[in-house]
């Protein structure tokens, strides 16, 4: 009898697998936390696991660690934004068909009463310039991320090596939410995205926008433009790379109807896309 009754909720179960289109397939996604702490991917990606019976592990990290991820192949796809280090991903043959998904722009936040007398200057390395020269505080994600990696770039344009033994500069190998808490609590500068500022606004009372204007049209310094790319990683990494998945989710991310899921996040919150699309 028992038998039988196990045999009956087996059969059950598996109908209503069938039913579901059988168990979701698993695609590992390693962004950076930008995508994640801005909201984007929540309001994204059930339509991604809906129409393709899937679940998306996010694994949300600087882009550094996300390529690295990638290299391992302990991803499947990677979503980042540093792209001389997304062309050499794909150069060594870690990764296949880069496609262009979307860009904001990075800006300079520091507190109100701006102590390096940087707000509205137009280009970024002359701001860290300043601050470096007043002894500011500046806080550093340190974290080899795509921001990081900007950030970097912008000391070398501005003749200048920070170390962290002058007090002011602080490296603190922390995602970008942690950094602008940091700041804003520390009353220092710091370099972020325009997107997870916007959507971390109202937590950060003491911080106000110095370089970049009050939106993507008014950044007057190109170096501050920040796109972003999908990258499918090369399925001879791993037998356990998902790759038809991970074709799936880059078409997906790139096609019209998503690329205006984009356009429209964070517009009735914040005023302005948190992103812009960019998929040709």
């Amino acid at each position: 009898m028992r038998k039988g009754i196990t045999l009956l909720l087996v059969m059950l179960a598996m109908l209503v697998l069938a039913a579901c289109g059988g168990e979701p397939e698993v695609l590992r996604l390693a962004t950076t936390t930008s995508t994640a702490d801005s909201g984007l991917l929540d309001a994204i990606l059930p339509g991604f696991e809906e129409a393709n019976n899937a679940r998306v592990d996010v694994v949300a990290v600087g882009t550094g660690q996300a390529i690295e991820l990638g290299e391992a192949g302990d991803a499947d796809v990677i979503l980042v934004h540093a792209r001389a280090r997304e062309d050499a991903f794909v150069a060594e043959g870690h990764g296949i068909n880069r496609r262009d998904v979307m860009y904001n722009d990075f800006v300079i936040v520091g507190p109100t009463a701006d102590p390096a007398g940087v707000a509205g200057m137009p280009l970024a390395s002359e701001a860290l310039a300043a601050i470096a020269a007043a002894n500011a505080p500046f806080a550093s994600r340190g974290d080899d991320s795509g921001t990081h990696t900007k950030e970097l770039s912008l000391w070398e344009a501005a003749g200048i090596t920070p170390d962290p033994a002058g007090g002011w500069y602080n490296s603190l190998g922390q995602g970008m939410g942690e950094t602008l808490t940091f700041a804003n609590e520390a009353g220092a500068y710091t370099l972020t995205d325009r997107g997870t500022f916007l959507s971390m606004r109202d937590s950060l009372s003491d911080l106000a926008v110095m370089v970049g204007g009050d939106s993507i049209d008014g950044n007057a310094d190109p170096a501050l433009l920040n796109p972003y790319g999908v990258i499918p990683v090369n399925p001879d990494k791993s037998d356990a790379i998902n790759n038809e998945l991970a074709e799936k989710f880059a078409a997906w991310i790139t096609s019209d109807a998503v690329q205006q899921q984009i356009g429209e996040f964070g517009v009735d919150t914040y005023g302005q896309p948190l992103f812009y699309p960019s998929a040709q």
